[in-house]
């Protein structure tokens, strides 16, 4: 029996991956968790086979929930599930561990395979997303050099502004000084030409880092 969990901060679309996932013979959703941290205490709790992560949860992102569990939980098969096909966050989530990625477009037949992948130790990318990863290898453009890149410490920090923290609850949450943190702010806003607030919060929703709506 394959033991699932879904993490998605969008109940609807949880459960109707649940009611598709255990029509199939040897697969069993086992929990479903709304946000990084709940997806954690799952993990410590019972026992897991695949994960099947969004990566646009509120507080803790699908990144870094991905790889807080691979450090307590080495042997968990990680599939990436997101609206994007972003090739920079497909790469964020295969370094940081999983072992799949499946666009939510195509969470039906695909993810079943992908499922079925990783646990033969293999990994897969849905046509979408393996097309991405495979035009970015191909890309040599000189407009990928200038592109704006930002650090993996940069997007957090970003995602949690966007979902409304303070400085000084971002440096809490991620164990920082605040002065860090305003640091992070600016160099963020150097980096991709933005001056408000608002303008990096509609950037991170574009971007798929927060699920946080306007």
């Amino acid at each position: 029996m394959t033991r699932i969990v879904l993490a998605d901060d969008h109940q609807m679309f949880r459960q109707a991956l649940r009611a598709m996932l255990e029509k199939e013979p040897g697969m069993k959703v086992v929990a479903e968790a709304s946000s990084g941290d709940e997806l954690l205490e799952i993990a410590n709790t019972q026992p897991i086979d695949v994960v099947c992560i969004d990566i646009g949860m509120p507080g803790m992102n699908g990144i870094e929930a991905t790889r807080r569990l691979l450090a307590i939980r080495p042997n968990i098969k990680v599939i990436g599930l997101s609206a994007f096909s972003d090739r920079q966050f497909v790469l964020d989530l295969l370094n940081a561990g999983a072992t799949g990625y499946v666009t939510k477009a195509e969470a039906g037949d695909e993810l079943l395979r992908a499922i079925q992948t990783v646990k033969l130790g293999r990994t897969y990318l849905c046509p979408d997303v393996a097309a991405t990863v495979t035009n970015a290898l191909l890309d040599n453009t000189p407009r990928d050099a200038t592109a704006p890149r930002i650090t993996a410490r940069e997007r957090q920090v970003l995602q949690l502004i966007a979902e409304g923290y303070t400085s000084t609850r971002i440096a809490d949450r991620l164990h920082l000084a605040p002065s860090t943190v305003e640091v992070h702010r600016r160099n963020i806003m150097r980096k991709l030409d933005l001056h408000s607030v608002a303008e990096l919060t509609k950037y991170a929703i574009r971007s798929g880092l927060t699920s946080v709506s306007t």
